[in-house]
């Protein structure tokens, strides 16, 4: 008699094979036993729907939104059990004191107004969320980003050999109290002034724990081949495995280079690097406004930034070397906190209602926000994401947060892969395109991604895993959030579990935290 029984499921086991009928049986937090005619105290009749494992979102910036509420709501439903947060270079330890007054002041667009940055380490951060509880397991990364700016700030310039040794120290300490890798931001400061030997360097501490180097490489338009090269490097010169993030060709001018990309991947590859990669499923990117910007503008970080937005020789300067150009109608504010009119708008839109030129409605509102405007760009093609799809190198992650449409995102107009990545592929790609088999969808968001971060008990439907497990039905599961109206949870999803005890009943939250930090070791 176990605790709990899945009956009568399409049990899709998370290793790419195909489903097969069965019950699952689960004691405690984990599964039992697989079989048929099991008996459970509680039963959940999964006839005509599909079991799987709890998908792993293997590129996540939950970090601080699970501090802001631990619901998880926008990626629980959607069948998310695992966080893998702390990418891009950005993560919420370690925190010296100047990291902590920085935060202070230019990340606090997206929380409230009392929230508090009150951790230091990596440890003290896990200890946090482990003491308010959480709905979904996090498993942290510390960021190159971060340590960088705990040791040099916004210096744009290559490390001593004393900070060298000390980013080093702070990458060991990082992984000694769990965290399960190191990720990097190279578009984004203070990440893109480390040069390819300091993250050699960084990544050589990453190996000796057998972790993993987490990549937004550094370009994903004219220099994305050159930027590839450079993520297999890093991973053949430091002995390490890569994960390379949200693999995509931005622009127009660059798309179809996912075929030289995807080639690049399978080079290195038969040299025996082991890289691999994840996507999310859509057209458009997310990231800050200043993302627009040359990377000198940004030395020193968002406080002489903003000095440069008030002089006109460096405007004039900036202008002349903008880093992307995707037309100022692709380009969409999702959050301006001092301008809420803004929300949701184009810049073209924002520009005509400012009286001004594009340009200067771009820094006309980052002054007035303190360098804080997310915005969403509609950069990619969408053969070059079916085409990266197919790659069995590819997992899925959403590149989102876990928010929900309450409190202080209530006027955000996030990307929809914060609430619709995972079922956008089950239901649009792999049921209704049919660009890749759903057994294959389901390993790309579970045993693909808990092999490459290394967790060893989650990503399979088997005795002795724990038990995070989704159903779902297979014949309606679908997204619902739109560029325009992105606050929508999917639908088809029935269940989700998390260590055996039900998060999402018929479709609901339960309001139950039954989620673990995940530590290393």
């Amino acid at each position: 008699m176990f605790d709990l029984v899945i009956k009568n499921g399409r049990i899709f086991d998370g290793s790419g094979n195909p489903w097969f009928h069965g019950d699952v049986g689960i004691t405690g937090d984990t599964i039992a036993q697989v079989g048929v005619g099991l008996e459970g105290e509680k039963t959940i009749d999964a006839g005509g729907l599909a079991v799987s494992p709890g998908f792993i979102d293997i590129h996540s910036h939950s970090d601080i939104p699970l501090l802001v509420d631990p619901r998880a709501q926008s990626k629980i439903r959607q069948g998310v059990t695992t966080e893998v947060v702390g990418q891009c270079g950005n993560s919420a330890a370690p925190m010296n004191e100047k990291v902590r007054a920085y935060r202070d002041t230019y990340s606090r667009s997206l929380v409230p107004e009392d929230f508090q940055f009150d951790w230091d380490t990596m440890d003290s951060y896990m200890r946090k969320l482990e003491s308010q509880g959480v709905a979904v397991n996090v498993a942290p990364v510390v960021g190159h980003g971060t340590v960088r700016q705990n040791v040099m700030g916004f210096d744009n310039r290559e490390p001593t050999q004393d900070e060298l040794e000390e980013m080093k120290s702070l990458v060991r300490q990082a992984l000694e109290e769990g965290a399960w890798g190191m990720s990097t931001g190279l578009i984004y400061p203070p990440s893109v002034y480390g040069k390819t030997p300091e993250i050699i360097e960084l990544c050589k501490v990453v190996s000796e724990y057998n972790a993993t180097y987490f990549t937004h490489i550094r370009g994903e338009a004219e220099t994305l081949l050159e930027a590839v090269e450079e993520a297999c490097t890093i991973g053949r010169e430091a002995a390490v495995r890569v994960q390379i993030a949200h693999f995509k060709a931005s622009g127009p001018a660059n798309w179809g280079k996912t075929k030289e990309s995807l080639a690049l991947v399978e080079k290195f590859r038969s040299l025996g690097v082991d890289v691999t990669f994840d996507q999310y499923p859509y057209i458009a990117s997310s990231t800050n406004l200043t993302a627009l910007l040359p990377h000198w503008s940004m030395e020193g970080g968002a406080e002489q930034l903003l000095k440069h937005l008030q002089d006109p020789e460096a405007r004039a300067k900036m202008a002349q070397e903008l880093r992307l150009n995707y037309g100022w109608d692709k380009i969409m504010v999702a959050k301006a906190k001092n301008n809420p009119q803004f929300n949701g708008k184009t810049i073209q839109e924002i520009a005509q209602e400012m009286g001004k030129e594009p340009l200067d409605a771009v820094f006309e509102l980052l002054l007035q926000e303190e360098a804080q405007v997310p915005s969403v760009m509609f950069g990619m093609n969408e053969e070059d994401v079916r085409r990266v799809m197919k790659s069995p190198h590819g997992m899925v992650g959403s590149d989102g947060s876990a928010i929900c449409p309450e409190g202080v995102w209530r006027d955000f107009v996030p990307h929809p892969r914060y609430y619709g990545t995972f079922p956008r592929v089950l239901g649009h790609y792999a049921r209704d395109e049919k660009i890749i088999p759903l057994q294959e969808a389901v390993r790309k968001m579970t045993w693909a991604p808990a092999r490459k971060v290394g967790l060893k008990d989650r990503g399979l439907i088997h005795p002795g895993f724990k038990a995070d497990l989704v159903v779902f039905n297979p014949e309606t599961v679908k997204d619902k959030a739109t560029f325009q109206n992105p606050h929508q949870y999917p639908q088809g999803i029935h269940y989700v579990l998390v260590n055996g005890e039900i998060v999402v009943q018929n479709g609901e939250h339960t309001g139950r935290l039954p989620g673990k930090v995940l530590r290393r070791n």
